[in-house]
């Protein structure tokens, strides 16, 4: 089974993705950017979900510095702030897709299939 670290400081929309996730992946989490950064470092992910707006280390700064040590490794963006300049900074930053929050399943699992699954 894939595995996917979530890296989402809201217990609320961690446990929104948990329930899209739980019957078709393994994933972990990180509760800000700098622990995703470690956890990517300890940890063979097939892809990230990458909240833009955490504590520590926001999720543009974790993306570029796993980018530089994993830049195969697929990082979709979550992020409320869903304006064209955002995504734009999503991209820059090293995100290979951008998803708004709220999100659907659907849209969720799409766009995870179209990175990791065969």
């Amino acid at each position: 089974m894939k595995r996917i670290l979530i890296a989402e400081d809201n217990d609320s929309n961690f446990i929104l993705m948990t329930y899209i996730l739980k019957k078709y992946y393994q994933f972990d989490r990180a509760k800000n950017g700098q622990e995703a950064v470690d956890m990517v470092d300890k940890n063979d992910y097939d892809l990230v979900l990458m909240d833009i707006k955490m504590p520590v280390m926001d999720g543009m700064e974790a993306t570029r510095l796993i980018k530089e040590k994993r830049p195969d490794l697929p990082i979709i963006a979550l992020t409320a702030n869903a304006f064209d300049s955002d995504r734009q900074l999503a991209f820059e930053a090293g995100c290979d897709e951008f998803l708004p929050k709220p999100i659907s399943s659907d849209t969720c699992l799409k766009t995870i299939s179209k990175f990791i699954d065969d």
